[in-house]
């Protein structure tokens, strides 16, 4: 058949997919069967079966486009750009909609399919090369109506095309399946969204599938927080298959030591705190590529209340301060996030000991508020040669990291790379606060770093917050 044939809805040459019932049972098997086995199974099939088996998605998608078992209201696909979200997503609404022949009925017959805007639900859920035209057998490709934004399939189910634009359209019609795309990008994201929940209200149990490149939206984290949802997840490479190497190395070079590769390629939902001390895009513009020469490192530590699997982590991290000019002037580089969970005293300490020997520091401070004398001695005994000096704070965690935070502003701290870990706590230190979950060891670690390496030198010494023992 060809594109314009399927475009309008007609019929057109093609093969049958009488086929596919049969065919669907064996999927699983086929595609963890040896090669020897699957060659000799592909050469007895008979021609109609051959012309099936490219519509069989369950023989050849990848883990994260196959639906999750379980009582599931809402599926999230998360993914960088082509991972191949369309496809699933198109995929899943085939699975609800075609019956076990063409006129057959399906689990589902009225459904939501919502974009961004009407033209790109249009040129990227229907007519895309991962649409549901293109994706559909023949016999059962739907019709498109375009005078009623509406697809219509053989067996009379129909699904109708919603802008995200437009979160009024929703209030009426009612679903027993919806397909939401690119959610978190959706200009009226909460109206839309509450609206298409009311009308999913059809059938025994409706369902949702939302394909989304993650963004720090409020509807997306509600959305990811409640029980009925389950989540799938890859990174652009998952579908290296289908892409073009070159495309892979570009963006990668580009933008895989940024904020927005982790979110376009690895598909990750980066959170910023509301009035957060720093934010990513502030600290995408603070990166270097080597570090700098004759610079003095400090090692700074952060050590756990405990240490067995269930503590928080030992931060450690390395600083390098460039010590040019008058100390107001000095700058600083964090080298390395060296912080260990889940180790024991002699283990985050021997950590400790191998940063500080790993990058020839001059002095390391270890924070002496929870273990007193014993952290400083463990240090101590587990290398005589560090030279360590215990720090206690007597302030709070956001008090001793505002004037951090400022440093940063002013340019005069950067980091070495990225440093995943320790920059996702950091966007989550507020005003108000840490707003993750546990203790910002890592964060806390950092902040003894930088004020040993710039606030005390610079004779603004933070004697009220912060005592050297």
């Amino acid at each position: 058949m060809t594109q314009g044939a399927r475009d309008t809805g007609d019929e057109g040459a093609g093969c049958s997919t009488s086929m596919l019932p049969a065919m669907r049972s064996a999927a699983g098997w086929l595609a963890s069967a040896p090669q020897e086995t699957v060659t000799t199974f592909l050469q007895e099939l008979s021609d109609e079966a051959l012309a099936a088996l490219p519509y069989l998605f369950e023989v050849w998608a990848l883990p994260h486009q196959l639906p999750p078992a379980g009582d599931w209201t809402s599926w999230v696909i998360l993914g960088g750009r082509g991972a191949g979200k369309t496809r699933a997503g198109a995929e899943w609404v085939r699975s609800m909609v075609e019956g076990p022949t063409p006129e057959a009925p399906g689990r589902a017959r009225r459904l939501a399919l919502v974009g961004e805007t009407y033209d790109q639900a249009l040129a990227v859920m229907v007519k895309g090369e991962s649409g549901l035209i293109a994706c559909s057998p023949p016999d059962r490709c739907p019709r498109w109506i375009a005078g009623e934004r509406r697809l219509e399939w053989p067996n009379g189910a129909e699904a109708r095309l919603y802008s995200a634009h437009d979160p009024e359209a929703l209030r009426g019609p009612q679903f027993d399946a919806a397909w939401a795309d690119e959610l978190a990008k959706w200009p009226k994201g909460q109206e839309t969204w509450d609206m298409l929940q009311f009308g999913l209200r059809l059938g025994e149990h409706p369902q949702q599938v939302v394909t989304t490149t993650p963004r720090n939206v409020g509807v997306l984290k509600a959305l990811l927080c409640r029980d009925s949802t389950v989540v799938t997840q890859a990174a652009t490479e998952a579908n290296r298959a289908h892409l073009a190497p070159s495309f892979l190395r570009e963006v990668r070079a580009r933008y895989g030591q940024t904020r927005l590769g982790r979110q376009e390629l690895d598909g990750e939902l980066l959170e910023d705190a509301e009035d957060a001390l720093w934010t990513r895009s502030w600290l995408d513009g603070l990166r270097v590529d080597v570090a700098p020469k004759g610079a003095r490192v400090i090692v700074a530590v952060d050590p756990p209340v405990t240490g067995h699997a269930g503590s928080d982590a030992c931060g450690i991290v390395v600083l390098a301060v460039v010590e040019q000019g008058p100390p107001h002037d000095w700058t600083a580089v964090v080298l390395e996030d060296a912080s260990v969970s889940g180790a024991s005293p002699k283990e985050w300490a021997e950590a400790a000991a191998a940063a500080y020997h790993r990058h020839g520091a001059a002095r390391m401070v270890a924070e002496v508020n929870q273990g007193g004398d014993l952290v400083t001695l463990l240090m101590r005994q587990v290398d005589p040669h560090v030279n360590v000096r215990g720090v206690r704070a007597s302030v709070g965690k956001t008090a001793r990291a505002e004037p951090v935070a400022a440093l940063y502003e002013q340019g005069r701290v950067r980091h070495l790379g990225v440093l995943a870990a320790l920059e996702d706590e950091m966007c989550l230190m507020s005003l108000r606060g840490f707003a993750g979950t546990g203790s910002p060891d890592r964060v806390d670690a950092l902040v003894w770093a930088v004020t040993e390496g710039l606030l005390v030198p610079g004779g603004r010494a933070l004697s009220p917050q912060i005592r050297g023992l």
